[in-house]
């Protein structure tokens, strides 16, 4: 999400330029036309401003069955659906589950484990479905360039053993999503995945992966040409559906400290984000600061945040990390741990270049 200082129009105009191409052709079409639209501005322009964002408008747009078509005819559909469209964006947002960012969080994942000793309790603010809380039950493929190194979860009669327990009910297990991801630098990747004994998550509205329309909304937010993100995002909603990770509806600094309090003391702790930190005030974002200092000289947490430049450069114009140039994280994501950054990822867990 984009600071409130960029018009409507602007934004737009960024999420064409920037966000959009090499993932979208489509996407990055209609927000360029959108932003040279000004009567259709005027009309976003009617919502409360963190409503206005481009992937909630053309997720809300493809939810209510837009087809992928040149602008002229999904400018025609959204003036045809127009009432339903602004009421699923009041009501929607952008909860993109978007699981292949677990390849660019596993490496540390496994490194905290192995470093304890234990095995992990996870949080995830903003978790939306809880698709990344089950990094253990996924398959992956990083590609260094020069070779491929495989992971996959390690299934035992009772559901996977790399995860630490049991799954729910009994039958064949699902087939987990492979999550394909390039590397470069010195990635330290395990020998295999990292053991997950607790799982929960927090959002502000939590989607159920048992709920069709939560699951509609879901793959409305897969950009449309990415058929791969969908394929593997109904995956990654059959593996959680054996087992539902508790998911607590609320504010993340008002529900942190007690939902870590849930958590198994012999486990170790880690609270992760990815793409959240743009959608929570800078003041929001210091208060968070100071739970994950409390947890971490309290409960010995681990902190690893995922974010895009909106979250490294602040309302005040400072950054969080004044060591890392900008530019160099222009369309990617930062990931920290601890507040030290380990590595630029791609927004989709498509790339990790550790640094």
């Amino acid at each position: 999400m984009r600071t409130a200082a960029l018009g409507t129009a602007e934004w737009y105009r960024h999420f064409g330029t920037v966000d959009a191409p090499g993932s979208s052709p489509c996407y990055a079409d209609w927000s360029l036309h959108i932003a040279d639209d000004p009567g259709l501005i005027a009309r976003i322009d009617e919502w409360p401003y963190n409503k206005r964002q481009p992937l909630l408008m053309l997720a809300a747009a493809r939810f209510l069955g837009a087809k992928v078509s040149p602008y002229p005819e999904f400018r025609a559909f959204l003036d045809e659906h127009w009432a339903e469209v602004s009421r699923t964006v009041l009501s929607r947002a952008t909860q993109t589950n978007e699981v292949g960012r677990c390849a660019t969080l596993l490496p540390s994942l496994a490194g905290i484990a192995a470093a304890e000793g234990r095995p992990l309790a996870l949080i995830e603010v903003g978790a939306s479905a809880g698709l990344a809380l089950f990094p253990d039950r996924y398959s992956y493929e990083f590609d260094d360039g020069a070779a491929v190194t495989q992971l996959d979860p390690v299934a035992s009669g009772d559901g996977f053993a790399a995860s630490g327990g049991r799954l729910a009910g009994s039958g064949e297990l699902p087939e987990p999503p492979v999550l394909r991801c390039r590397t470069a630098g010195r990635v330290p990747l395990p020998d295999r995945l990292p053991s997950v004994v607790w799982r929960a998550g927090i959002d502000l509205n939590p989607l159920d992966v048992r709920n069709s329309d939560d699951v509609a909304w879901l793959e409305a937010l897969i950009w449309p040409e990415q058929e791969f993100r969908r394929e593997r995002l109904r995956r990654a909603i059959a593996v959680a559906r054996q087992d539902p990770p508790l998911l607590v509806a609320g504010d993340l600094n008002e529900q942190l400290l007690s939902l870590a309090g849930q958590a198994p003391p012999d486990a170790a702790l880690v609270v992760f984000h990815s793409a959240v930190m743009g959608y929570v005030s800078g003041d929001g974002r210091a208060r968070f600061r100071a739970t994950m200092q409390t947890l971490a000289r309290d409960r010995g947490c681990h902190w690893l945040s995922n974010e895009g430049e909106t979250v490294i450069i602040q309302e005040d114009g400072s950054v969080v990390v004044p060591e890392m140039d900008p530019a160099r994280l222009r369309g990617n994501f930062l990931l920290l741990h601890n507040g030290q950054p380990v590595a630029i990822t791609g927004p989709h867990g498509q790339s990790l270049d550790w640094l």
